[in-house]
């Protein structure tokens, strides 16, 4: 699952003087950081100061107003946006993304499994409740066999046990080489290299 286009690809993802601008104001410039593969980064900060703006700007679905950006070749983003076919049950909606990714029918199954959601694979995801779609979110980006994972609060709706379950999928990512960028207000139970928090700008201006 490759969101968009990056301004180069490696095994890391690295961040120089980056800058947006939505909808006529900025939300961060000067932003700058690495991750190596293998590790894991944390945003913080409150609601509005860019965060979700952040990941997708590194997914490709924005430009950045200045600077530039390194990232893995592939990349998935996991966000507010289901992106499945709701009237399908489960293990279909998730082949239409196995076929573009060139999974197979075997990674299906497991990413449902490391989701917690085997047991609903012949429901419709029209059926599923908050936790289980957010579950199946996270089910699509452990399907994309993607490098790089973007996540977006990715433990809302999850109740203890499913963000246990959350925990080791990431740290399997993490030990397989992969890197993790995850922006949440929900603590996470893995180590992070880096904790990037994003200010208000007009907050961080009067601090310098």
């Amino acid at each position: 699952m490759n969101e968009g286009q990056s301004t180069g690809s490696s095994d890391r993802l690295l961040a120089e003087a980056l800058g947006c601008v939505r909808g006529g104001r900025i939300l961060f410039r000067g932003l700058g950081f690495a991750l190596q593969s293998g590790q894991a980064g944390l945003l913080t900060g409150p609601n509005g100061v860019g965060k979700s703006s952040l990941l997708r700007l590194l997914a490709g679905l924005l430009p950045p107003s200045a600077g530039g950006c390194t990232v893995p070749e592939t990349k998935a983003l996991c966000d507010d946006r289901l992106a499945l076919d709701e009237q399908l049950p489960l293990e279909q909606a998730l082949r239409f993304w196995a076929r573009l990714d060139g999974q197979s029918d075997a990674a299906v199954t497991a990413a449902m499994a490391r989701a917690g959601l085997d047991h609903l694979a012949e429901v419709p995801v029209r059926y599923f409740s908050t936790g289980q779609r957010q579950r199946a979110r996270l089910a699509r980006t452990y399907l994309s066999g993607a490098r790089l994972w973007l996540l977006d609060e990715p433990a809302n709706g999850l109740d203890t046990d499913s963000v246990a379950q959350l925990g080791l999928a990431l740290q399997c990512h993490l030990d397989g080489g992969g890197i993790i960028l995850a922006a949440s207000h929900i603590p996470l139970p893995i180590s992070f290299h880096l904790t990037l928090q994003l200010q208000p700008l007009e907050e961080l201006e009067a601090s310098l």
